[in-house]
């Protein structure tokens, strides 16, 4: 059973990973490099757990008990060595990675799973360096960003695993709330990532074409397909339309459709202008800097609104 955790890397989805397991009352070893970063981390869960109080997330009164349940480290044997899973939210830098998981492999407990945070990486490439009996308990555990949010969490069973021990961190994640896919081969972008891009390749091609004015596409994926997507499956959709009609769609769409097999020339040109999206204050729209914050702050408010009325769809 599960019952100690260990998080490295106190970053973007780091930090948000550790919020979780310590909202639903496990303790977490927050271990950081950074000094800077170990100093402010708090701080930005605290934040972040307040407004999620604020919207009726959690209650006020748990905020302080979540950030008891985390304690940061420099030290990453005494992070590890008594936990019974570890998930790494490194860089996605393969070599990192395997100096990370063979070092944690002498230092961890021999029933201790490791996990990692990428959808990038081959977890063959990943698990070279450590033991022959450590690779039947490694697996990739993706999380979306906001992960305090976002309820997905795909797991991967690529055959290295028993089932058993698949079930294990299985059970973890429901007990926090996420809902689980089980990916069962080991491909790029894992499932969801790649629903996203397939999206978003025509999306862009669409702007390129100039079919339609930015706020307008958005307004067609969030009041079109997405409005359905949130409570309803691509697949259940195409049952639900019949699969005949799917078929004869897709062969009069798919072949004028966007196909290409690198980022749309839109996007580099955006980069190559600086104009990056909200970090760097205009990207399809503009961001003044003076209402960044409130920006976020409703995204994450609507986050929270869907994450509530998605237990309407289980």
């Amino acid at each position: 059973m599960i019952k100690k955790i260990a998080v490295l890397g106190a970053g973007t989805m780091g930090h948000g990973i550790a919020e979780t397991f310590a909202m639903f009352g496990y303790p977490v070893n927050l271990f950081e490099t950074s000094e800077k970063m170990r100093n402010s981390v708090k701080d930005i869960i605290r934040a972040e757990l307040d407004f999620a109080a604020e919207n009726g997330l959690i209650e006020k009164s748990e905020v302080n008990g979540i950030l008891d349940n985390i304690t940061l480290y420099d030290d990453l044997k005494s992070a590890v060595e008594d936990v019974d899973y570890v998930i790494e939210a490194t860089p996605e830098i393969i070599e990192l990675k395997q100096s990370l998981f063979k070092e944690i492999d002498g230092y961890c407990k021999k029933e201790t799973i490791f996990a990692s945070n990428t959808s990038s990486l081959a977890l063959n490439e990943m698990m070279k360096t450590v033991s022959e009996d450590r690779k039947e308990k490694m697996m990739v555990c993706h999380w979306y960003n906001p992960a305090h949010l976002m309820p997905i969490a795909e797991l991967s069973f690529f055959g290295n695993m028993k089932e058993e021990t698949f079930k294990e961190v299985e059970k973890l994640y429901n007990n926090v709330g996420k809902q689980t896919v089980k990916v069962l081969k080991d491909v790029p972008g894992l499932v969801a990532n790649r629903i996203q891009q397939g999206v978003a390749r025509e999306v862009f091609s669409l702007i390129e074409m100039g079919v339609a004015l930015p706020e307008d596409i958005d307004k067609a994926l969030k009041f079109g397909p997405a409005f359905r997507y949130a409570t309803t499956g691509q697949l259940e959709v195409a049952d639900m339309g019949g699969l005949d009609i799917w078929c004869t769609v897709g062969d009069n769409l798919l072949s004028v459709m966007d196909n290409r097999k690198e980022a749309n020339p839109i996007l580099r040109q955006k980069v190559s202008e600086g104009k990056l999206g909200l970090k760097s204050g205009e990207g399809f729209f503009e961001y003044p800097a003076e209402k960044i914050s409130d920006i976020k702050n409703d995204f994450n408010k609507k986050l929270i609104i869907q994450l509530k009325t998605s237990k309407n769809y289980i």
